[in-house]
């Protein structure tokens, strides 16, 4: 059953990418980056904190870590400016400008920059009057906003939605994807319209159409709470969501904050797994000139990373949620009939729990059955026919992260 479900899943995936979704060649994969607003917020104090500023500074040092410290390599290869690099009024021609005591040489030369390091800078805009932050907003100006950035070399649009009128969004958020693609210059585009119009009120078909990404739901803070909501969401809609993902156009569960404050050790692979089930973009917001090891080998796994860019795209979807609190969530990849499965603990009584099911319970059906490898550890859990039973070991708060290779 499951593998008939998965065949015709993927049949239909690659007929509406083929048809139906935005064509401007970019975002094939799931788009991985770093991005300022989760770590750094709207600080515009480069007074008194001038190493945590909104500024060109920061981005500066941002991108050199990216590309000296093997982000890049790995994939993360986009650094995006959020809210608050704005002046607070367009000049004498309506045109956008950098605030010029924290950006003193502008946006252009810092897409310079951050291209001589062979990466792409993404820039924040909002659709409404003003930003979230108090800034100009573009609702006026998305033509000429679209050819300014364009201009200055940008390589990504955070198009954000507040101050603005939800029934304007339909219209809004088209308009200006069609104005960046009249520039000629190739700029991925995400946008915020669904998660002002409620996550599943909108027409999923017209927004693959125009945006590459999108945000749907609550922005993530730093905490497990809030990754767990997004979890907790994701998985309740997950019969609208999981079908609008696929190459070019991806959902967006916001921001990894792995190497932030909150989380623990095991929250942050659990995170960095979900991310990669979901096949969401993995933009990072941590301060990765400080960043502990233990947090760069989650972000930087291999493993994990190339489930998160398997190139069928799929956003994988909670296949078991029941009383014992942990959830089973599956993610088919492009090699024939080979899953990435997440069992995800919720629990929090204080000790592992040993979790046992079948695989023949997750609806799989290969009929030798199938070889489970941890992720993370890379530890062989053996042959396991489909009613063999497996038992997994997960921490309270933790994930236990396995591929299934069909057995031969």
């Amino acid at each position: 059953m499951w593998k008939a479900v998965v065949t015709a899943a993927v049949a239909l995936a690659l007929l509406l990418c083929q048809s139906s979704s935005l064509d401007n060649g970019l975002a094939r994969t799931p788009p991985m980056g770093w991005l300022a607003w989760e770590r750094f917020r709207c600080n515009v104090d480069c007074v008194d904190d001038p190493y945590n500023c909104i500024s060109e500074h920061l981005f500066m040092q941002m991108a050199d870590r990216l590309a000296e410290d093997g982000w890049k390599d790995a994939g993360y290869d986009h650094i995006t400016i959020d809210d608050c690099w704005m002046s607070m009024e367009r000049d004498d021609q309506g045109n956008l400008y950098a605030n010029k005591t924290r950006f003193p040489n502008g946006i252009k030369k810092l897409a310079d920059y951050v291209h001589s390091k062979g990466l792409k800078l993404g820039i924040y805009l909002d659709f409404g009057t003003h930003t979230c932050g108090g800034y100009p907003g573009s609702i006026k100006y998305l033509q000429q906003d679209a050819e300014t950035i364009a201009g200055w070399g940008i390589d990504l649009l955070k198009m954000d939605g507040c101050y603005a009128n939800v029934s304007d969004m339909s219209w809004g958020y088209p308009d200006m994807e069609q104005y960046m693609n009249k520039t000629g210059r190739p700029i991925l585009f995400s946008c915020s319209w669904p998660a002002y119009a409620g996550g599943i009120k909108v027409d999923y078909s017209s927004l693959e159409k125009h945006c590459n990404m999108w945000r749907n739901y609550d922005d993530i803070q730093d905490s497990w709470d809030s990754v767990t909501g997004i979890i907790d969401w994701y998985g309740d809609n997950q019969n609208i969501l999981a079908p609008a993902a696929g190459p070019g156009h991806w959902n967006d569960p916001d921001m990894l904050i792995v190497g932030d404050y909150s989380l623990s050790y095991e929250e942050s692979k659990a995170q960095m797994a979900m991310w990669a089930i979901l096949a969401a973009p993995l933009f990072m917001s941590n301060d990765l000139r400080s960043i502990s090891a233990e947090a760069r080998s989650i972000l930087m796994n291999k493993e994990v990373i190339r489930i998160s860019q398997d190139s069928l795209g799929m956003q994988g979807r909670r296949i078991i949620k029941d009383k014992t609190m942990v959830e089973t969530w599956v993610k088919p990849l492009m090699s024939p009939d080979t899953h990435a499965v997440a069992f995800l603990n919720r629990r929090a009584d204080g000790m592992p729990y040993n979790h046992t099911l079948t695989l023949g319970s997750l609806n799989f059906s290969s009929s030798t059955g199938y070889e489970v490898v941890d992720v993370y550890t890379s530890r062989r859990y053996g042959h396991f026919n489909l009613d063999a039973k497996l038992t997994v070991s997960i921490d309270p708060h933790a994930v236990v992260f396995v591929m299934l290779y069909p057995a031969k």
